[in-house]
């Protein structure tokens, strides 16, 4: 997090760990439709605005059948903020990848403002039998590649795109308006599976997990591969203080409790099979939380502690080689202070 990055990827903290590579990015995420749907949009200005006083990267922005269109609220994120890079959810089910370069050129174009793409392979299964989409787990990912590399070959190419794949097929494919080459989209995609990690190779993209505890979260295995992980963090100066106000916002919910079981039955997505194994073995209570997922209540782990506690967990992290951190969702604009003060501690780095 920095108070004045001049583009979306030079915002972030600087780690001086030897083991970090190059420099932090922070992205928080943006409210769910579905939790606020009746001030939606005043929501996702006030919390595109948190971010960018914080010094956020970007905001993720989650796409599925239930939520309103990414690429509306990407535009909404833009027109009020001067920095703040949309991450915006792209679902081969839902556009072809020619469309979805045409979205981010015209964001370009209008705004002369990147954004980056958070590749989506999968979903809810009931999602993707719904738009008749039955192609297994690890084609999905073969179709993520084709998908992306289409992408990106319109936005950078100034001659016209022939791709000739398995899922795929353009010709003498041409994109206006053409995009300047300072913002030519950055790309995220899921690394918890042995196929994701695959397709972030081939696409140039971070590879992004829903991380196991640090001490028994994998290094990243390839110096040149850029990894990140999702994650919550809940700090204070005291621990006492951070679990009161975790356990405040994340009460005990049977029938969320419930619902994560009957998704984790019909869920093909690697993360969200071993995290509720994680959470299935669990003994006792450290800074490392997933509590909120078994109820339902989001899908990523959480840290929650003193400073110290927390910053000791990240630092971990980072020195396995972890550059790029997706938060939770944001509960008030507070909470940036405190993820501040964490950050800095883990990474050395002078943050205001």
């Amino acid at each position: 997090m920095s108070s004045n990055p001049v583009r979306a990827t030079e915002s972030g903290v600087t780690a001086n760990t030897t083991a970090a590579r190059g420099r932090l990015q922070i992205f928080s995420t943006c409210p769910s439709s579905l939790t606020h749907p009746e001030n939606y949009l005043d929501r996702v200005k006030q919390v595109s605005r948190w971010s960018e006083r914080a010094g956020c990267t970007g905001m993720l922005i989650y796409t599925d059948n239930t939520l309103v269109d990414p690429w509306m609220v990407a535009q909404v994120v833009v027109e009020n903020t001067g920095l703040l890079a949309p991450l915006v959810a792209v679902q081969p089910a839902y556009m072809h990848p020619y469309s979805a370069a045409k979205m981010a050129a015209t964001i370009g174009f209008f705004y002369e403002r990147r954004i980056f793409f958070n590749m989506v392979a999968g979903g809810f299964k009931n999602d993707l039998l719904a738009l008749n989409d039955q192609t297994p787990h690890d084609g999905r990912y073969k179709r993520l590649v084709e998908y992306t590399l289409i992408m990106l070959r319109l936005l950078e190419s100034r001659a016209p795109v022939t791709f000739e794949g398995e899922f795929y097929r353009v010709r003498n494919l041409q994109l206006n308006p053409r995009m300047d080459p300072a913002l030519i989209p950055g790309v995220l995609v899921s690394g918890s599976s042995e196929a994701g990690m695959r397709a972030a190779r081939e696409m140039g993209a971070i590879a992004v997990k829903y991380p196991e505890p640090p001490e028994q979260c994998a290094a990243a295995a390839d110096p040149s591969q850029a990894c990140g992980i999702r994650i919550g963090i809940v700090a204070r100066e005291t621990g006492q203080e951070a679990w009161n106000v975790a356990e405040a916002r994340f009460p005990e919910d049977r029938k969320g409790q419930l619902t994560r079981q009957l998704a984790t039955k019909i869920s093909d997505s690697t993360w969200h099979k071993r995290l509720s194994e994680l959470g299935n073995s669990a003994d006792g209570r450290g800074a490392y939380w997933l509590h909120p997922f078994e109820n339902y209540q989001t899908n990523c782990p959480y840290l929650v502690g003193d400073y110290d506690t927390v910053a000791a967990e990240l630092a971990r992290y980072i020195a396995g080689g972890y550059g790029t951190f997706i938060l939770d969702i944001p509960a008030a604009q507070e909470e940036f202070d405190h993820i501040r003060a964490v950050f800095r501690q883990a990474a050395g780095a002078d943050v205001p």
